[in-house]
């Protein structure tokens, strides 16, 4: 009796995994699509962020669930990834809205360089916080203490940089009224635990865990941006939305006001219409599997989020599933 219900269930585990991959081949042959035959790149981030996770379940999900070869890539994150989304390094990136939009109109950051149109929006993701970082020991409270103290400010040209230039600006401060390292944000952080430099820009998903660690061997202190800064840099760069972090993210003392800023999914022009389409549309069918890979992803990313902070066109593919689905 008991070889035979053993039998009986190994019998119905193959005859539910045959329909499962006929069904994968029928989704693909409906489309007239041989998934088998793209192969998507998925630039992220520095594995110490958020970029590096939750890009690498949109990896997994493309190559496990909807067949596609796929493989998530570790980068310098928003700067080099509209890089490698122009050049066609990567099929797919995560980036900031703030830096996509001023590539796309040849603007700020890319004053002076050729408009980047080509880019194209897959769905928006979640927002990216501005982390001033400082501890007890240095006394910085406020943005105006910065002068003359050594910050960091992220690797040259990338978001975080790109960031904290604005920040600077916002606050009628110039990168010359302090002593600035051009270090990713990692790196920084290294070096305020070890008192080689006062503040840390990081712009990122909350909580981040290289912020956590340092929690672990000092006291946190994020500087808030607020008052007239923060509305200079709202009304300059209307990308940016005022925000709180909670006192419990990092076991600060207080609530604590800052910016925010979103992050989207960003792919070429020349996609193929019909594979931006169904990796759209294979998204949002498996979200939970890309919600799984971090709490921001969880409490942000979703079909009802998914126009939020896209100041780019949406590839032609993406819109057309957004209509099915009901999205304008």
């Amino acid at each position: 009796m008991r070889k035979n219900t053993l039998l009986l269930a190994l019998i119905l585990l193959i005859t539910m995994t045959t329909l499962f991959a006929g069904a994968q081949a029928e989704t693909s042959q409906s489309t007239g699509l041989d998934r088998s035959k793209h192969f998507i790149t998925v630039a992220t981030g520095p594995t110490s962020g958020l970029y590096y996770p939750i890009g690498g379940a949109f990896s997994s999900l493309f190559q496990n669930k909807l067949g596609y070869k796929s493989s998530a890539q570790a980068t310098g994150a928003s700067a080099e990834n509209i890089t490698l989304i122009r050049e066609g390094g990567a099929e797919m990136a995560i980036a900031m809205s703030d830096a996509v939009a001023q590539a796309y109109t040849g603007t700020g950051a890319y004053e002076g360089k050729a408009p980047a149109s080509e880019l194209r929006a897959l769905t928006g993701l979640y927002p990216n916080y501005v982390q001033l970082i400082t501890t007890t020991k240095t006394g910085i409270t406020k943005f105006t203490d910065l002068k003359g103290k050594r910050v960091g400010v992220g690797a040259p040209n990338s978001g975080v940089e790109l960031n904290a230039r604005m920040m600077y600006e916002a606050h009628n401060m110039k990168y010359e009224d302090s002593k600035i390292d051009y270090l990713n944000y990692g790196e920084a952080i290294g070096q305020l635990k070890n008192n080689l430099v006062d503040a840390v820009f990081v712009t990122s998903g909350i909580p981040n865990a290289t912020i956590m660690e340092l929690g672990t061997s000092a006291q946190i202190v994020i500087i808030p941006i607020e008052g007239e800064g923060l509305a200079n840099l709202i009304r300059k760069y209307p990308y940016f939305v005022q925000a709180t972090i909670p006192a419990d993210v990092y076991n600060t003392k207080t609530d604590v006001s800052t910016a925010t800023v979103m992050n989207i999914m960003i792919v070429n022009a020349n996609l193929p219409s019909d594979v931006a389409y169904d990796l759209t549309k294979g998204i949002f069918e498996n979200i939970g599997d890309i919600q799984a890979s971090h709490a921001t992803a969880k409490q942000h990313i979703s079909l009802a989020n998914s126009h939020l902070g896209v100041d780019i066109p949406m590839h032609e593919g993406a819109a057309k599933y957004y209509k099915e689905a009901g999205i304008k």
